[in-house]
């Protein structure tokens, strides 16, 4: 399966809502089949080929961008460009099916990835023996759905694991702020498509000892090697 085998999105909402969604719709299959890095054409042109207001085109390009198709640049040479989509962008369009909120969803993700380093310090300090045994039964979780094939598990295990790393925080406020943000995640995830293929093991494989590592590196209170790992984590990793 390609990542243009994405499920379809049904968009709650509005008619904006859906005519938005339907841009968005035709700027992904313009990246798709385009080099990445390649101009797709004007923000002005791209909008008369969609026939939708600046106002709708607008919201179009905010979607394809949360879901990694696109990237909107300003200025002389400006305009949409097909993005670089890392392997886990493909991960989760090709298996997690959005809402039409993917827009908080992206900016969910890019608030809790600020807070990981800011909670992974408290595990550090904080975590009981208890405490790392919780985050190893979801290694273990991740581990089974990974060998399984079984890779919207996988991410599901994968955000219990950073719910448990983020429930050892003292501090109430950065806590619930970060368990918010899952739990705005996990409530725009609709459902699952495209199992008939098996995409990215040794990606996944590799997200899976990175995420041991990490663990590791908490419980030995190595905080060089946890800020190094989250900083990892960060840097190759956006949600979905």
């Amino acid at each position: 399966m390609t990542d243009s085998a994405e499920v379809p999105v049904a968009v709650p909402g509005t008619h904006l809502g859906s005519r938005a969604d339907g841009a968005a719709r035709k700027l992904q299959q313009l990246a798709e089949r385009a080099e990445p890095g390649a101009h797709l054409g004007t923000k002005v042109r791209l909008r008369e080929e969609c026939g939708v207001s600046v106002g709708t085109f607008n919201e179009a390009v905010k979607l394809a961008q949360s879901r990694g198709y696109v990237v909107s640049r300003s200025g002389p040479g400006g305009g949409i460009f097909a993005a670089e989509r890392s392997p886990i962008v493909r991960l989760g369009n090709s298996f997690l099916a959005l809402d039409g909120s993917a827009t908080s969803v992206a900016d969910a993700v890019r608030m809790r990835d600020a807070l990981d380093p800011l909670l992974v310090d408290d595990a550090l300090w904080y975590s009981s023996a208890a405490d790392i045994g919780k985050m190893r039964g979801s290694l273990a979780d991740m581990a089974a759905a990974r060998d399984g094939g079984d890779y919207v598990a996988f991410v599901r295990a994968n955000w219990a694991l950073h719910r448990q790393i983020a429930e050892v925080s003292p501090s109430v406020l950065v806590r619930s702020v970060y368990v918010s943000l899952l739990e705005l995640i996990e409530a725009h995830t609709r459902g699952v498509g495209g199992t008939e293929a098996v995409p990215l093991p040794d990606y996944v494989a590799a997200r899976h000892q990175l995420h041991v590592r990490l663990v590791d590196a908490i419980e030995a209170g190595d905080q060089s090697a946890a800020r190094r790992l989250i900083a990892e984590h960060n840097n190759t990793e956006t949600a979905r």
